[in-house]
């Protein structure tokens, strides 16, 4: 088993290796270098340095059929401090003995190692990630889980990080991956300083189960819970039960919940969770409220209660969310 290795104990300079191959779509290489790049674009750190490879050395054509000519050979990753694999062939091929050799040396002298969406199949396959959990594309997540009985696929994690190995799900979760390891190396200010520059949530809530094709709730049932949840949006500050909401859909609590998770992805309280936490920061963000009125107005029983929730959700305090996104 490899030594885990933190991204505190790299140092300054930061090596990035992403591999890419013939037929990768430009959004799941770009995903990686657009994060790790915006960092010595906005003068954070100067110090990081961002490869493209490839297994023959040679230039590839993406899915879009641009020609991406500027690449390096293997021989960066013996140097690098994190190993991406952004994505992988759709038809998910076997990686080739050579791969698979350098992913586990890799591994095995403390390099982290990213396999993103797809990208999760070949950082699978090495083995490294035997008798851990792991997560790829939704679609995917069955092919994996038969593919590698070996390893727990997860199948609505955005992300799964074991500190040396990290997996992701489908397409945009690399951002979410990506800010994260961010995250573990310069702190959740510098993360959140990224993810504003690209427009993006430093933090996304929830998980891919909110993504997957699920079979589309009877017309009926939709008609009458979406005038339910626009009620609930309405009236985030009001005391709030699963009970309450089904009786405003005349349904009941059983029917509520299921029709609830199958147009949603997620549970009442779950949901309006996420709710009265979004209506939080949005509170934080435009206006000067102090924390308990905000904490009351979004339905939360105390400003204790809310504290905990929104540490919970987003690893930071009001305050300090406030101080990090609302202009000086």
């Amino acid at each position: 088993m490899a030594r885990t290795t933190t991204f505190d104990e790299i140092g300054p300079t930061l090596r990035v290796a992403v591999l890419a191959f013939e037929g990768i779509t430009m959004f799941h290489l770009a995903a990686p270098l657009l994060v790790f790049g915006e960092v010595a674009r906005l003068g954070l750190d100067t110090g990081w340095a961002t490869s493209i490879w490839t297994a023959d050395s040679r230039g590839v054509r993406t899915a879009e059929g641009v020609s991406i000519t500027d690449v390096a050979g293997p021989e960066v990753v013996a140097d690098a401090d994190l190993l991406v694999l952004p994505s992988w062939p759709s038809d998910l091929p076997a990686p080739d003995d050579e791969l698979l050799h350098l992913v586990r040396d890799a591994h095995d002298r403390g390099t982290r190692v990213a396999g993103l969406c797809l990208g999760a199949f070949p950082v699978a396959d090495s083995g490294i990630l035997d008798g851990r959990s792991a997560v790829t594309h939704w679609a995917a997540t069955e092919l994996l889980a038969r593919r590698r009985p070996e390893v727990d696929v997860q199948a609505a994690a955005l992300y799964v990080d074991h500190g040396d190995v990290l997996t992701s799900a489908g397409t945009a979760s690399a951002i979410d991956a990506c800010l994260h390891l961010l995250r573990s190396r310069v702190g959740s200010a510098t993360a959140a300083t990224v993810a504003r520059h690209l427009v993006v949530a430093p933090h996304r809530d929830g998980d891919q189960a909110q993504y997957v094709a699920r079979p589309l709730p009877e017309p009926g049932d939709v008609g009458r819970l979406g005038p339910t949840l626009d009620w609930a949006l309405a009236h985030l500050d009001e005391p709030m039960t699963v009970d309450d909401l089904a009786a405003r859909a005349r349904m009941s609590r059983r029917h509520f919940t299921r029709r609830f998770a199958e147009t949603t992805g997620t549970t009442p309280a779950r949901w309006v969770l996420a709710r009265r936490l979004d209506e939080s920061r949005r509170l934080l963000e435009t206006t000067g409220w102090s924390v308990d009125r905000i904490a009351r107005s979004c339905g939360f029983g105390s400003a204790v209660t809310f504290r905990q929730n929104f540490a919970a959700a987003y690893a930071t305090t009001p305050t300090s969310y406030r101080q990090r996104f609302t202009p000086s």
